[in-house]
């Protein structure tokens, strides 16, 4: 392990999230120095989760807060790396009028703000942004689109196509707020001199520090737990991604932020995903596999692909030397489960 003096040290915004916390934690056992940031530092509730992860090695934690402009400024302070893993999101518990503003807008431009005091810090060699298939896969299907179509880091989400509803769903005001931030993010980089890469991970799964999770944990288990509201949300990502569940344990996505951090070569997007599957595929395993839980396999309808017709490529991603530890439902679900037992989602 280096020395304190010989530690670089790194940024990983929204250090409370799902994904930031594994990063932070995989960062720290990797021998960095780590500089989060969260809402609010003086909400000891939030800043005791740190507590643990801080016997790792060297952990700050800063205030930061999308919408204001120079708030990053400190947390990025004497960064060599700096990834972007805070975004705006959808919270269930409050209802939005304006999601147009509070997601899209709110997204491209907190993104924009952490990349200015990137910009300002002068020390930031390279910037991780964090993306979703949501900017990939949202689109109308093309008639000489057959089976198996592969969607790769050259497909978008067509903006046009999300926004042809005259009120936006959550899903949609997501999907186009990836899809900008990624393409402002890009020309702010080109313009201001930063070196900047997008992960773009599918669907992740797997155990974390959080014990808040995002909504792919609960809707990946909604076929054991039964919750309608998530077993609804999982069948729309899978009608939304074009009849495809790419999954990728949240392990490998880590990995892969500090992979394409620590690869100078890097550049431009790289899909993140283990395993292209379905909803239907994922019910079957698990009912055989878990005979002990009430497996929803009477929610799939007739139209409901056995096996993709989507498929996202991590070709690039691989093609640069990244290898994924989880590439099957086993590997994935075992973890998965063991973390829905740790927090009270799933029953022992």
């Amino acid at each position: 392990m280096s020395s304190e003096l010989e530690k670089k040290t790194v940024c990983v915004t929204g250090g409370n999230g799902y994904v930031a916390s594994l990063l932070i934690k995989m960062l720290l056992e990797k021998g960095y120095a780590v500089q989060t940031t969260v809402r609010d530092p003086n909400n000891e509730e939030k800043v005791s989760r740190f507590r643990d992860l801080e016997k790792l090695g060297p952990l700050k934690v800063f205030g930061a807060n999308l919408e204001d402009e120079g708030s990053f400024d400190e947390a990025v302070a004497g960064c060599e790396f700096a990834f972007l893993v805070a975004a705006p999101m959808y919270d269930k518990s409050h209802k939005s009028d304006d999601l147009e503003k509070e997601i899209v807008q709110g997204g491209v431009q907190g993104t924009l703000n952490v990349l200015r005091s990137c910009a300002r810090a002068g020390t930031v060699k390279r910037v991780v942004l964090t993306s979703s298939t949501a900017a990939v896969s949202s689109r109308p299907r093309r008639p000489r689109e057959g089976a198996g179509h592969v969607l790769d880091e050259s497909s978008w989400s067509d903006v046009e196509y999300l926004r042809s509803n005259k009120k936006l769903s959550p899903t949609q005001a997501y999907s186009i707020s990836k899809v900008l931030s990624e393409r402002e993010a890009t020309r702010f980089a080109e313009e201001n001199g930063l070196s900047l890469v997008t992960l773009v991970p599918v669907v992740a799964v797997g155990a974390s520090p959080a014990v808040r999770v995002d909504t792919s944990v609960p809707a990946c288990l909604s076929l054991i737990t039964g919750d309608e509201e998530m077993m609804t949300i999982l069948k729309g990502i899978e009608k939304a991604s074009g009849w495809s569940m790419p999954l990728v344990h949240i392990e490998d996505v880590c990995r892969a932020e500090v992979f394409v951090a620590e690869k100078e070569s890097a550049a431009g997007r790289y899909i993140c995903g283990g395993l292209n599957t379905t909803v239907t595929e994922i019910a079957h395993f698990l009912e055989a596999k878990y005979p002990q839980y009430n497996v929803r396999c009477d929610c799939i309808e007739d139209h409901h692909p056995l096996k993709p017709t989507i498929f996202l490529s991590s070709e690039k991603l691989t093609g640069e030397g990244f290898e994924f530890k989880f590439k099957t439902l086993d590997e994935m679900y075992d973890d998965l489960i063991a973390y829905g037992k740790a927090l009270g989602l799933v029953s022992n």
